[in-house]
């Protein structure tokens, strides 16, 4: 029987470990479990989009009283300001999920005495990011909070 020197050795263990990491690289990429989304389908535009943002977040802060968001037991109750008639708020409710795009929603603002609920069965449970971009007649607004349920 031929005994295995070092110099095969090391050969032999850096054959093996290249092929570990290539067996990996390969799996990763090519397994939709896996997946690596970028935060914004079109990050540009998104980019591109900011300042208005920026505007509409300045607009939210300067009223007598901004968005709020309360938890309870069965969901999140994301209440208006009251100052303001409930018939002229229109917009949407972003539900951002960071570690699954496939859970993202997106509703439309729909109120009942200034508040909207969102029930457990659509955040369930995790980090969610809740953007709430809304406009009242010409005057347009955004409100951003992160939440774990």
């Amino acid at each position: 029987m031929k005994k295995i020197n070092w110099g095969s050795g090391i050969a032999l263990a850096l054959v093996f470990f290249i092929g570990f990491i290539l067996y990996f690289v390969i799996k990763i990429s090519t397994d939709s479990k896996y997946d690596n989304d970028l935060v914004v389908e079109d990050y540009y535009k998104y980019e591109l989009e900011y300042q208005h943002r920026i505007d509409k977040l300045n607009n939210a802060k300067n009223l007598a009283q901004n968005i709020t968001i309360r938890k309870v037991a069965n969901g999140v109750f994301v209440d208006f300001p009251k100052d303001i008639e409930q018939e002229k708020i229109k917009g949407t409710i972003y539900l951002y999920r960071p570690s699954n795009k496939v859970l993202d929603v997106t509703l439309p603002i729909i109120l009942t005495k200034h508040t909207q609920f969102i029930s457990n069965e659509v955040l369930i449970g995790g980090r969610w990011n809740i953007h709430v971009n809304w406009s009242v007649e010409d005057e347009d607004y955004f409100f951003l909070h992160s939440l774990n349920n």
